[in-house]
């Protein structure tokens, strides 16, 4: 039987499909650079960006589908190695889909809030991208790769990810609990809006498109606009840790080297109508991502 491919598997999204993925019994590969120790899910050594090793792979494994997470995700370190990013996020997504198409696998291909402006929020599927930064920029590259790619071909689009690490990268919520955990002063952006994204959620769309075969652009997100600031106070609130410890800064006094969109939100009405979408509240994505109070993510 033909696996899944999951590409980026050690990453914050990717760790989460596997942990999906298990629980259902599906048949699948996880792939990374960094071969996990002691993996209970089958996993493998795959460096998507060197196109002979990919071959090899196809050839041995010949997936019916492609879930594509592997990505330089750090919008400052794109903006720092403009070239790196490119063949990351853009040249390696080309070889993905010249190998994907030989089996006729089915390419979903996580992309970002971040290949729109920020100037208007409920953005549909059929907006008009314009990045800030580069690593937006070469996500909408490679969402120009995937359109024009002749079999099944799906974008997820989402925004600000969050929730339970389990070990891997952090975000927004499990970053707040380390923080205060040692009594240290965070400073998060609060002039910049967003529509946050409990992982589960993203998780099951994802998988809900592999099943319904679903095709297009989807954005998934949460339905609760908010800033980054506002979320560590909600996170603080919920561990009962030192709200005076996260400080409010301005995105100017922060000076990253990649701009932000200061407005990010998306539509979710035709996650709705052809997924059954229906997103996660963030005290709800609160409660799943620590289980009691005082769990470490």
């Amino acid at each position: 039987m033909q696996p899944i491919l999951i590409t980026g598997g050690q990453g914050f999204v990717g760790r989460h499909l596997v942990q999906a993925m298990l629980q259902k019994k599906m048949n699948f590969i996880a792939t990374a650079r960094n071969f996990p120790d002691n993996s209970i899910s089958p996993f493998e050594y795959l460096d998507f960006c060197d196109k002979y090793s990919l071959g090899l792979f196809f050839k041995k494994h010949q997936p019916k589908a492609i879930i594509h997470c592997g990505a330089m995700s750090k919008a400052d370190d794109c903006e720092r190695k403009k070239e790196q990013a490119l063949q990351v996020n853009v040249n390696a997504v080309k070889d993905l889909l010249h190998y994907a198409e030989k089996s006729q696998a089915h390419f979903i291909f996580l992309s970002t809030d971040f290949v729109f402006d920020g100037t208007a929020h409920s953005q549909e599927e059929t907006a008009t991208p314009n990045p800030v930064n580069f690593y937006g920029y070469t996500k909408l590259l490679a969402e120009h790769l995937v359109k024009n790619y002749p079999c099944k071909a799906s974008i997820v689009r989402t925004i600000l990810v969050y929730g339970n690490s389990l070990g891997g990268r952090q975000n927004l919520v499990s970053l707040t609990q380390q923080k205060l955990l040692n009594a240290e002063v965070f400073r998060v952006v609060d002039d910049q809006l967003r529509n946050p994204t409990f992982v589960g959620d993203l998780v099951n769309a994802i998988l809900t498109i592999l099943e319904k075969e679903a095709t297009g652009i989807f954005h998934i997100c949460g339905s609760e606009m908010m800033s980054p600031w506002q979320m560590a106070l909600q996170t603080a609130g919920f561990l009962h840790l030192d709200k005076n410890l996260i400080q409010p800064i301005s995105s100017l006094l922060l000076a990253e080297p990649a701009a932000r969109p200061k407005l990010s939100g998306f539509s979710i009405e035709k996650a709705k109508h052809i997924l059954g979408y229906q997103p996660t509240s963030f005290i709800e994505g609160l409660k799943l991502s620590f289980p009691t109070p005082s769990s470490s993510i």
